[in-house]
């Protein structure tokens, strides 16, 4: 690996089903959609590629390893700051996005709440807290 570049450029993440993932990430994240074709998705979060990619076609990617089912358990958690966490939890309820957690105020300096895309993959939703003067 190079010193030099240390930018993640895309993250994949396997779903079931690629229409419903793409709606969703169009409707919830509002970022846009770069490519797309049957089998996956891609979506622009600043310099991040995030690749919805059917989980059909993911075994060339792991192999040998198994291709994972979101029932197993939740492995990544991604992300996206925003201005105003309360905020944007009553935008995602208008959409009926469940919360899994929050609004909360965690003891390292952020605010964040939790949800699940279509894909049982978990996001996070947070902004820092103003830190005490004195």
């Amino acid at each position: 690996m190079s010193s030099t570049s240390r930018e993640i450029g895309a993250i994949t993440l396997l779903t079931d089903d690629v229409a419903a993932s793409r709606s969703f990430y169009i409707d919830v994240f509002g970022v846009p959609l770069v490519y797309e074709d049957e089998v996956s998705a891609v979506f622009q979060f600043a310099a991040t590629m995030i690749n919805l990619l059917d989980v059909a076609a993911a075994d060339t990617l792991f192999d040998p390893r198994p291709v994972g089912t979101h029932s197993d358990g939740a492995r990544v958690l991604l992300t996206v700051g925003v201005d105003d966490v309360d905020a944007e939890c009553d935008r995602l309820r208008s959409l009926g996005v469940a919360l899994l957690n929050g609004p909360m105020d965690r003891p390292w300096g952020i605010r964040t709440a939790s949800f699940l895309d279509p894909s049982g993959h978990v996001w996070e939703i947070a902004h820092d807290l103003p830190q005490p003067v004195g």
